[in-house]
C-alpha cells in the first residue's frame, strides 16, 4: 500500500511538473515509470486492497492522461520545430536554381559574324601598260625583270582579271571610300611607235613586255613615295591596247588606250591595305564590287 500510494504521488508531481513547463529530464523519467504502472496496481488487487478503488483508479489514470496530453505536446513542439527549419533546408535549392539558370541562357560571342572594316582608299592610281599581259610575263619573265623581281612581291596577282575589271576595280575603290578627296589617275604607257622604229616593242612580242617593265620601273617608286599612297593608297596595274593615235583617226599628241575583257590580261594591285607576293583567285563581281574589295583589302 505504501508502495502504491509513493508511486502515486511521484507520478502526480511528474504530471504537475509537466504541466507547469515541460522538459526533456521529466519527460524521460516519466517514460520509464508508466511500464511499473500496471504492475503495481496488480499488487495492490494482490493484497485486497478494495476499499479505496475509485482513489486508485483517478490515480492510475489521470498520469496516463497527463502523460498523452504531454507527447501530444512533445509532437506540436517538434512539429513546429520541423517547420521552421524546413524553409532553411530547402533554401539553399532555390538559391542553386536561380545562379544556374542565367548559366545556361547566356549568349556565346563565337556566335557573332566578324567583319572585317575596310581602308579608305581614296587615292587610287591606274596603269595601263601597252600590248603584253600577265600570261606573256610568266612566259618571258627574264625580259621583265622589275615586274618579276619587284612589282609582283610587291603586291597580290588576279592573273584570271580582265583589263575591265581592274579599271572598274580601279573606280569604285575610290567612290566605295567615301571620304574626299577621292581621286583615280590613269597612267598609260606611251605607245609603240609606227614604222621600223616600233619593231622592237611591236605587239604579242618579248619586246612589248621589257618596253612594260622599263615604263613601270620609272612610274611605279613616283608613286609609292608619296604620303598619299602610304596612308590610303592603292595602284591598280594591267595591260591595255595602247595604239598610235593617227591609227585609230585621233588628233595628234592624244593617246589611245582599249581595255578589253577578252583574253584576261590580269589585274596587280598593290597597296598597304593588300597581301604582298600572293595570287587571289577572288573573281570580280561587278554587282557588288564592295565584297570584291573586302576580300582584297585589309586594314
Amino acid at each position: 500500500m505504501t508502495a502504491v500510494l509513493a508511486a502515486a504521488t511521484l507520478a502526480l508531481g511528474v504530471v504537475v511538473g509537466a504541466a507547469i513547463g515541460p522538459a526533456p529530464s521529466p519527460s524521460l523519467a516519466l517514460g520509464k515509470l508508466l511500464p511499473l504502472l500496471p504492475a503495481l496496481l496488480d499488487a495492490q488487487r494482490s493484497h485486497g486492497t478494495a476499499t479505496q478503488p475509485s482513489a486508485a483508479t483517478p490515480e492510475s489514470t489521470s498520469p496516463t492522461n497527463a502523460a498523452g496530453t504531454h507527447h501530444r505536446r512533445h509532437r506540436r513542439h517538434l512539429r513546429s520545430a520541423t517547420e521552421a527549419a524546413a524553409p532553411e533546408t530547402s533554401a539553399p535549392e532555390t538559391t542553386s536554381s536561380e545562379t544556374s539558370s542565367p548559366t545556361s541562357s547566356t549568349p556565346t560571342s563565337s556566335t557573332k559574324p566578324k567583319t572585317r572594316p575596310l581602308p579608305a582608299v581614296t587615292k587610287v592610281w591606274l596603269i595601263e601598260l601597252g600590248n603584253s599581259s600577265f600570261g606573256e610575263l610568266a612566259t618571258h619573265a627574264a625580259t621583265a625583270p622589275f615586274l618579276t623581281s619587284t612589282a609582283l612581291p610587291a603586291g597580290t596577282l588576279l592573273s584570271e582579271w580582265s583589263a575591265l575589271d581592274g579599271g572598274a576595280l580601279a573606280n569604285e575603290a575610290a567612290l566605295i571610300a567615301g571620304t574626299p578627296p577621292q581621286l583615280v589617275d590613269t597612267i598609260v604607257q606611251p605607245p609603240c611607235p609606227e614604222g621600223a622604229a616600233g619593231a622592237a616593242c611591236a605587239a604579242d612580242t618579248p619586246g612589248a613586255l621589257t618596253s612594260a617593265d622599263e615604263f613601270l620601273k620609272a612610274a611605279l617608286p613616283t608613286i609609292t613615295s608619296t604620303a598619299a599612297y602610304r596612308e590610303n593608297g592603292l595602284v591598280v596595274v594591267t595591260f591595255a591596247s595602247v595604239a598610235v593615235p593617227t591609227a585609230s583617226g585621233l588628233p595628234a599628241g592624244a593617246t589611245n588606250a582599249t581595255l578589253t575583257s577578252q583574253p584576261p590580261t590580269g589585274v596587280l594591285l598593290i597597296s598597304p591595305f593588300v597581301a604582298t607576293g600572293a595570287k587571289s583567285t577572288v573573281t570580280f563581281d561587278p554587282t557588288s564590287p564592295r565584297q570584291t574589295l573586302e576580300k582584297l583589302l585589309r586594314r
